[in-house]
């Protein structure tokens, strides 16, 4: 639950206009946290933080609904234009940015595909998360409040949905997929 939500689960109404996240959260990813923020307040313009110039983090911060990317190295120099241009309701990407967007369009228009949506369902990346922080399933069934057989499950069906093998190979996937930082 995110803290714009009540006790209830219900919406608690802020006049948030804007917020900046970093990519490495603690408990949860900044993408993990934009995707859940466009959920329960879409109307907030997001800008994600980063200090990866990583095609994968940038894919990921758009598809949860950020409007813009900032690199740490650059913060000084973008970050205040890339609150304006998002007040603006404009898009704000650091040049490398541009360039892997650009590529990444010409390369699924050449090929005739389109960028899937992501495999797993926010629980699932929960999860992911926590086995790839070394977390054992006791630990992560305690932390969600859920069974460790469910935990089980689902570690099951992630393996199976991403054709993955082992905790390594799924460590590797949330690197990637920005669940973690490497």
């Amino acid at each position: 639950m995110w803290p714009g939500a009540g006790e209830d689960g219900s919406s608690v109404r802020y006049d948030i206009d804007l917020a900046i996240l970093d990519i490495a959260m603690p408990r949860m990813t900044g993408i993990q946290a934009a995707r859940e923020i466009s959920r329960c307040a879409p109307g907030i313009r997001l800008l994600m933080l980063s200090m990866y110039d990583n095609e994968q983090y940038f894919f990921e911060s758009l598809k949860a609904g950020a409007c813009g990317y900032v690199l740490k190295s650059v913060a000084d120099r973008d970050l205040l234009e890339a609150c304006r241009a998002a007040m603006r309701g404009e898009p704000f990407f650091y040049p490398g940015a541009i360039t892997a967007l650009i590529r990444d369009y010409l390369q699924r228009h050449q090929q005739g595909r389109r960028v899937p949506d992501t495999l797993l369902s926010p629980r699932e990346e929960e999860i992911v998360k926590l086995i790839a922080e070394g977390r054992s399933s006791k630990e992560i069934a305690d932390m969600l409040v859920i069974s460790v057989k469910t935990v089980e499950r689902h570690r099951a069906n992630i393996l199976s949905k991403l054709g993955r093998r082992d905790r390594l190979e799924l460590t590797r996937h949330a690197i990637r997929a920005g669940l973690i930082e490497p």
